[in-house]
């Protein structure tokens, strides 16, 4: 049987009795982790022991009750007479399934090395498979085994390959409603080499739209977690997007991979060092982003440190003795430590540690045994403390940065050869709050304050970081993931193209410099599986208005449809678009600027339309800012007046190819003014 063959009923009905029995597998599965969390918090372990065998025993019952209920399987693998795995049926799935723990697998998972030959074996390198098996599901199936419709084989030991597969096809076209979906059906072969590099090895993926570079991320995160628990675990795995509407709709993809012990973040909240309760004027707000920034904060910071204010040796009371360290030591200690470069707080240790150890050495010479708590009782007395506290201040990140914004004097000195007299000026504050307490920190400011607290110690680690938009990070920004992932890996999503930030990366180079990972591989991913050729090519006129050297995307699908309409008024022509929109399958997004949201929204309820937000995951239609597009898909979009999109802001034309790549299957253009692209549009670019 050929993939443009119909399934013969009998392997239907036998693949359906097995779904069943795997059912079966996962219930006893469910119930069997259960019992073990009883059983091991009955055990008899030490206390650590068994506070870590619960926890690994409570974390594996919880991730599989919470399994969202799906098709335990896609694929089945035979392979043939020869290699490792010779005359053995696998079926492949989103998690392994048995009957018993040292039973061969009924499922296997689709990350298992076994695995990998679903998605590279080919006719030209079959990988020892005989027949790779797609199954077809019903749309929106919950795991009824009635609800598989159709199965294909590709004989590939005979030469025959998928390009033709129907249900691969139907798959990636499937109408896109609610959360974003995983793509453990559909990985193609660029996207699996992706997925499947190894945890030490960070990743750059250059992805036009529609290629699939979330989902890679997302897999590949799944995959990491898989293969290597016991280091990620220990380090833990953070996923980081753009904005919470974003970080909700990938939300699901996790989860229906078997992983549900991951952090999903923005950079804003990453770096919540208080609440967003200020604004910054863009003129202020690029200048805090600017990488220069961290010389400033860091000159502000250091200027603490100082030997000056010593003018007299060190007396440290020990009973009725007073052990001397002289005024050349103490300031030699300041010097040494200040050479060395540690974090601040660090360095504050180690000059206390250092002057102690100086009267230790004089004490051991009197024949004095310094035990520890002597030690303890000398590097707390008062006059130690003083003495550290005179050359290196305890400070906190408020306070530093509460102060070079108040004081144009002392903004001047950190700043002095960095910053120019204007952006001094920019990010001076007009009206300095009384203290660090009562100050409004706008969202560029809680970056800066991450730099501080970075300076004062290390922060909290990651084993690997997903960094999705990330051409859209600031250099201040981009330092801050980095010294998250200062001993782990990275895996770097985005497009230069869809940069939209004032301060959004030109190149990758300059950014995974900042990062921490300037030797990172830039992979680019140009051939699009969700957005049909006529979108793309459309697209792809505004990508020549866009000063980034990227390469053109390119798309596998024939389908979809194209409709780029010049009428009298955009806000009535959106309406007429949404309602032939209706007349098809899938989700409408009505994407506009800014300002014509409202206006839509009333036009759309007068005729009787509902239009939620697009942080209502699952409604059929939704109306939102060119803003807020980024990383969202819907069926059908409706593009509302380009040319007031692209003179919203700088990156106006960035901003257009975002909105014009959202499209799953149609895209309606509606516009009442020229459009600022393709042949006869103005030469003067929006952003």
């Amino acid at each position: 049987m050929t993939s443009a063959e119909p399934a013969p009923a009998p392997a239907l009905d036998a693949e359906r009795r097995f779904h069943d029995t795997c059912r079966a597998a996962l219930a006893a599965m469910v119930e069997g982790a259960d019992e073990q969390v009883v059983i091991g918090e009955n055990a008899s372990a030490s206390g650590a022991d068994a506070e870590v065998l619960g926890y690994q025993l409570r974390s594996h019952a919880k991730g599989l009750r919470e399994l969202p209920q799906a098709p335990l399987f896609f694929g089945r693998l035979d392979f043939g007479a020869f290699g490792e795995h010779a005359g053995q049926s696998y079926h492949v799935g989103r998690l392994r399934i048995t009957e018993h723990p040292a039973a061969p697998p009924l499922v296997v998972d689709w990350r298992a090395p076994v695995s990998r030959a679903f998605y590279q074996a080919g006719a030209k390198d079959p990988q020892g498979v005989d027949v790779r098996r797609r199954f077809g599901w019903a749309p929106g199936s919950l795991g009824e085994s009635a609800d598989l419709t159709s199965l294909e084989d590709e004989r590939l030991a005979a030469g025959e390959d998928g390009a033709g597969s129907r249900i691969l096809a139907g798959e990636i076209e499937r109408p896109r409603v609610g959360p974003m979906r995983d793509i453990a059906a559909t990985i193609q072969p660029e996207q699996d080499d992706l997925v499947r590099a190894g945890l030490a090895t960070s990743l750059c993926v250059q992805g036009a739209p529609g290629t699939g570079k979330t989902a890679v991320g997302l897999h590949r995160a799944a995959y990491l977690l898989y293969t290597f628990p016991q280091r990620i675990q220990r380090g833990g795995l953070l996923v980081l997007g753009p904005n919470r509407t974003f970080l909700s709709y990938i939300s699901a993809v996790l989860p229906a991979l078997g992983e549900t012990g991951v952090r999903r973040s923005t950079v804003e909240e990453l770096v919540a060092h208080g609440e967003v309760r200020g604004h910054d004027e863009e003129a202020a707000a690029v200048v805090k982003h600017d990488v220069r920034m961290a010389r400033v904060v860091r000159r502000a910071l250091y200027a603490r440190v100082s030997a000056d204010g010593v003018t007299d040796a060190l007396a440290v009371p020990d009973g009725s003795y007073r052990w001397r360290v002289p005024l050349g030591e103490l300031r030699r200690i300041v010097e040494t430590v200040r050479d060395e470069d540690p974090p601040y707080a660090v360095g504050r240790e180690r000059v206390r540690s250092r002057a102690v150890r100086y009267v230790q050495e004089r004490a051991e010479r009197r024949g004095v045994t310094a035990t520890r708590l002597w030690l303890q009782r000398i590097g707390r007395s008062r006059a130690m403390s003083a003495y550290v506290d005179g050359v290196w201040p305890r400070v906190r990140p408020e306070e530093v940065l509460c102060r070079l914004l108040s004081d144009s004097a002392e903004l001047a000195r950190a700043a002095d050869g960095v910053l120019d007299a204007d952006e001094r000026r920019a990010v001076l504050w007009a009206r300095p709050p009384r203290s660090y307490k009562s100050a409004k920190w706008s969202a560029a400011d809680l970056v800066l304050l991450d730099e501080i607290a970075g300076l004062l110690d290390h922060p909290e680690g990651y084993g690997h970081i997903v960094v999705d938009e990330a051409q859209d990070l600031s250099p201040m920004q981009a330092r801050a993931v980095a010294r998250r992932a200062a001993f782990g890996s990275l895996t770097v999503l985005g497009d230069l193209a869809q940069g939209t930030t004032p301060w959004a990366a030109r190149s990758w180079g300059e950014l995974l410099g900042h990062l921490g990972k300037p030797e990172t591989a830039v992979v680019p991913l140009t051939t699009g599986f969700r957005v049909p050729a006529a979108v793309v090519a459309l697209a792809n006129q505004v990508l020549e208005r866009i000063d980034v050297d990227v390469p053109a995307a390119r798309s596998l699908r024939g389908d979809g449809e194209l409709r780029v309409e010049r009428v009298d008024d955009a806000v009535r022509g959106a309406v007429a678009a949404v309602r032939r929109a209706l007349a098809h399958e899938g989700s409408v997004g009505v994407i506009a600027a800014e300002p014509d949201v409202p206006r839509l929204r009333e036009a759309l309820a007068a005729e009787g339309v509902a239009a939620a937000g697009p942080e209502e995951l699952g409604a059929r239609v939704a109306v939102l800012a060119a803003t807020v597009a980024k990383g969202l898909e819907y069926d059908h979009v409706v593009a509302v007046e380009p040319a007031a999109i692209t003179e919203a802001e700088a990156r106006g034309m960035e901003r257009l190819y975002v909105v014009l790549t959202r499209a799953v299957s149609r895209l309606d253009v509606v516009h009442s003014r020229p459009l600022p692209f393709g042949p006869g549009a103005s030469s003067t670019r929006g952003g």
